[in-house]
């Protein structure tokens, strides 16, 4: 049998992966917050290889925040002489220290998923450079993985890796209401685990795919009329389906209601295609 990493080992030196001189602003940003009693989560590669042994190199450091918390988390960091902007006002904001940088993330590229107080429920605790944190929990870490699928990058592994270190203690019921009417792109996920790992398809409860093929049926005979124009591609990607909403006539999926976007939001986001690597927890990029 194939060993399963029920209990992955803790990730290597991130100080000797990023340097002294980054480790050393990560560290003290990390112990303002928590001094500061502001609730914030470890997430993107650092968390992910706590919950599956997968570790690989990060550029940064992803810390997930209410946005509620924005304002005073700026103000707070700005006087400990760091710079602080917000490149992308319905999602995430950025402290920086030269050219080292970490993302204060609040929500997700595509406007689905804020950070709300779901997310500060069943989470682990680690230490990162010494400084205790809570880390992003499996379900959130996988809901915002789903909808990652650009031509440059797709984290559809990373689910199948969370799938098979968790799948037997993922809130399953919680996770389908987080999907809300997205539940497609979990079925979608699912469907490709049982083909990734043929010999752990038991590992999903059985009722979890059954309510999938359900809804699937009922819609399939049912379809949408209000939706029939739609494209919710660019939930997936904010690059790959422009011609569908700018040329072919359909509506923009991030502008139909289900999701925080503006049309403001759409226009910034679309405009820095390109311009910088995408962000490590920034689904729908």
């Amino acid at each position: 049998m194939p060993r399963r990493a029920t209990a992955p080992p803790p990730p290597s030196s991130l100080e000797e992966e990023v340097g002294p001189a980054v480790a050393a602003f990560y560290r003290a940003v990390l112990r303002v917050l928590v001094d500061a009693r502001i609730p914030f989560l470890v997430g993107g590669a650092l968390a992910h290889a706590h919950h599956t042994g997968v570790r690989r190199p990060t550029k940064d450091l992803d810390l997930f925040i209410r946005k509620a918390d924005g304002p005073r988390i700026a103000q707070l960091l700005q006087s400990h002489g760091w710079r602080t902007d917000l490149p992308y006002p319905h999602w995430l904001a950025k402290v920086h220290s030269g050219p080292a940088f970490i993302d204060l993330i609040f929500g997700t590229g595509n406007g689905l998923t804020p950070v709300d107080a779901a997310w500060f429920r069943r989470n682990r605790r680690t230490t990162v450079l010494g400084v205790p944190v809570r880390l992003v929990n499996v379900e959130d870490s996988l809901l915002t993985k789903a909808f990652i699928m650009e031509r440059e990058r797709y984290d559809g592994g990373d689910i199948a890796h969370l799938l098979l270190a968790h799948a037997e203690r993922f809130d399953w019921p919680g996770l389908l209401e987080r999907f809300g009417p997205h539940w497609r792109v979990l079925l979608a996920h699912l469907s490709l685990f049982g083909f990734i790992y043929p010999g752990e398809r038991h590992r999903v409860p059985v009722w979890v795919l059954a309510e999938l093929a359900q809804r699937l049926a009922r819609e399939g005979q049912a379809p949408s009329a209000e939706r029939a124009t739609v494209c919710d591609g660019t939930l997936l990607s904010r690059a790959q389906y422009l011609h569908d909403v700018q040329q072919l006539g359909f509506r923009d999926g991030r502008l139909d209601g289900t999701g925080s976007m503006t049309a403001e939001d759409v226009a910034i986001w679309t405009a820095a295609i390109g311009k910088e690597a995408a962000p490590a927890a920034a689904p729908g990029t």
